[in-house]
């Protein structure tokens, strides 16, 4: 197994919301705290909200995600929240493909003792529901008895191929079967159209959220999703070998391109920013992403 690839990221999120009448009284949640894990190392982060919120706290949610609560409880027509930290990245790459179990033998782990902490990702949820047509289409990559990593890989691969990448056609509420059926969206959709195909045929799968390098290494083509937060799928292999992420988006294992911020069973679980409003009316939303190497 060769060796983790390293790189050192400064990371600059800046999502500003502007409403067409003052916001009298607002409570957020956050989920822009990037994950201390084997692979990543966060040595420096600033979080600044504009207006000062009168209530912050930090803390952990179910997933063991870092997360923000705040209250801001003036009149304010805009919200703006900048994130910057500087974080060291370099994930372990993958097992050899013939030496993880058979897909089946992942899917029996997963219902035991063995595999209770990854059981909750086999689950439908809101944005990743139980699909048939997704389960039909992941289910090509699975032909009994092959290795987990092998279909995982070719799924991935697959969905780079059959699907186009258009930003303004779906939206965070378009089903997983329209994506299908249209073959187009962006990496949240080919993120829940993966989580959806590979839950139902039992195999744990969750959602990733981060960034990927806005510039490419020299002579290699610019990623997919690269201006705003992007998404990414991370499969279970079993109780030997752990988690593996892939992206479907770029068909990507991921290395040392991605900055993890959180997992969830979908979207709605690690969205960045997300809360509740007294006032506001309608709002605009702009969001600028900067990660490059450090």
């Amino acid at each position: 197994m060769s060796a983790p690839l390293r790189t050192r990221y400064a990371l600059r999120h800046s999502t500003v919301y502007r409403y067409a009448a003052p916001v009298d009284i607002a409570a957020h949640l956050l989920h822009l705290t990037p994950r201390q894990v084997p692979g990543q190392m966060l040595e420096a982060m600033a979080l600044e909200v504009s207006p000062a919120p009168a209530y912050r706290t930090e803390g952990t949610d179910h997933f063991g995600n870092g997360v923000s609560w705040l209250s801001i409880e003036a009149p304010h027509a805009c919200l703006e929240v900048v994130l910057e930290a500087v974080v060291e990245v370099g994930f372990a790459p993958p097992p050899p493909t013939d030496a993880t179990p058979a897909w089946e033998r992942v899917r029996d782990a997963a219902s035991r003792a063995e595999g209770a902490s990854a059981a909750e990702f086999t689950l439908p949820s809101a944005h990743a529901p139980a699909e048939p047509g997704a389960g039909a289409y992941a289910a090509q990559s699975f032909p009994p008895g092959r290795p987990v990593l092998a279909g995982l890989l070719e799924l991935n691969a697959r969905i780079k191929r059959d699907f186009a990448f258009r930003a303004g056609v779906t939206t965070i509420s378009t089903p997983v079967s329209q994506v299908l059926a249209g073959r187009v969206g962006v990496c949240q959709d080919f993120a829940h159209l993966m989580i959806a195909g590979l839950r139902a045929l039992g195999l744990p799968a969750r959602y990733c959220s981060g960034y990927i390098r806005t510039r490419p290494p020299p002579g290699q083509a610019r990623r997919q999703g690269a201006d705003q937060s992007h998404a990414w799928v991370g499969c279970w292999l079993g109780p030997e070998h752990g988690w593996v992420d892939l992206d479907p988006t770029n068909d990507l294992v991921v290395r040392d391109e991605h900055l993890l911020l959180g997992w969830g069973r979908d979207f709605a679980d690690v969205s960045p920013v997300k809360g509740i409003l007294l006032g506001g009316g309608k709002q605009a939303l702009e969001v600028s992403v900067d990660l490059v190497e450090a």
